[in-house]
């Protein structure tokens, strides 16, 4: 495969993929508010230092998981299928973020039922 054509699928990918990781993010990050707030309500909230630690590093944790994104369409965009899948390729990002979601409700209720149940 020529250069050109690799910084270009590569190029690409970082344009479509990075505006949208702030999405993600807020999805995340209200998942994790509500959370916090429904705890919060219950006056049981008492977050320590250790819980925002481990909270920063699930953040982290995620936006390494969303990077996986890139692989699955790089792989795709070096395909015959590349048109078709740069109209398409929303629909992984709503996967990503619907399954995120969800691991984001498991982990913050377990974090915050332990610091705070």
């Amino acid at each position: 495969m020529d250069r050109q054509v690799v910084k270009e699928y590569i190029t690409d990918a970082i344009r479509y993929w990075e505006p949208r990781r702030a999405i993600y993010n807020a999805v995340l990050g209200i998942i994790v508010l509500t959370y916090f707030w429904i705890f919060r309500s219950r006056g049981r909230a008492n977050v320590s230092a250790d819980s925002v630690l481990v909270l920063f590093l699930l953040a982290v944790v995620a936006n390494v998981a969303y990077c996986s994104a890139y692989l699955v369409d790089l792989v795709w965009q070096a395909s015959a299928f590349r048109e078709g899948w740069k109209k398409r390729r929303w629909i992984l990002l709503l996967i990503g973020i619907i399954v995120a979601g969800i691991l984001t409700r498991f982990w913050a209720i377990a974090l915050l039922a332990e610091c705070c149940g």
